[in-house]
């Protein structure tokens, strides 16, 4: 008798418990949904609308601006040359060309970080300088997965160099993991504060791969010395920008 009892009270506690299970499910996908909507559709709506842009980033560009008018990376190299020059040394110096921004970008760089495969190509964010997005982006996986990575932007200038070639403005910035954007929610990847660290060693590769005819700093370029960037990750630099002169011949 008891174990008939006993049947019938589970029989009985059978809906119960899937009413619970539903529940359940419903507010894990509905807290994810919330997160989903809030870091990328409130949030960078919200900073497009109420942000204000910097008003003295046209004249004396010093900080790149990402899409919702955060401030961005600080700017720390230029290099002078052709664009087939400069994309010549930079991967001879063993840095590639970064992939556009896409779907399927995306979702390799995801396959790629939770597999902990290199990705060579993997895509980097825009981020804006002269009211348009980078022109040239390359990287330089470290290890075995795009979590952490050497990258860097360029943006072709309106002056050209000393030689009458092109020159272009860049930021160089080292990610050091993927996590959330203290601004938005987003994931994206966190990036080393020391951004002089990664000029220092960008220049040091193309030294290296013989790709540089000379340089020269800038001191002084920043009077703003630390920040933080888009994604809210803290940065700080001596303020000086390195000028790299490429090679007109192969390296």
């Amino acid at each position: 008798m008891r174990s008939a009892e006993l049947a019938k009270e589970i029989k009985r506690d059978q809906p119960s418990r899937r009413r619970h299970v539903v529940r359940l499910v419903k507010a894990v996908v509905g807290c994810v949904l919330t997160w989903l909507i809030t870091a990328y559709v409130i949030a960078p709506l919200a900073w497009t609308r109420f942000s204000q842009p910097n008003s003295s980033f046209e004249d004396a560009p010093r900080l790149t601006q990402t899409s919702d008018h955060h401030p961005g990376d600080p700017l720390n190299v230029a290099l002078i040359g052709s664009e087939e020059q400069l994309t010549r040394v930079m991967v001879a110096a063993k840095w590639y060309p970064a992939a556009s921004l896409s779907l399927k970008s995306d979702v390799k760089i995801a396959v790629d970080t939770v597999l902990s495969r290199p990705d060579e190509t993997a895509p980097v964010s825009n981020l804006f300088l002269f009211g348009r997005k980078q022109d040239l982006a390359f990287e330089q996986p470290v290890g075995h997965s795009p979590r952490h990575r050497h990258h860097v932007r360029f943006w072709k200038t309106g002056t050209p160099g000393g030689d009458g070639r092109t020159q272009w403005i860049g930021s160089a910035v080292y990610d050091e993991r993927v996590g959330l954007s203290r601004t938005t929610g987003e994931i994206t990847h966190v990036t080393a504060p020391d951004v002089d660290a990664e000029r220092d060693y960008l220049l040091e590769c193309l030294e290296n791969a013989g790709g540089l005819a000379g340089q020269y700093v800038v001191d002084g370029y920043h009077t703003q010395r630390e920040g933080r960037n888009g994604g809210g990750n803290l940065w700080h630099t001596d303020g000086r920008l390195y000028v790299g002169i490429i090679v007109e011949r192969s390296p």
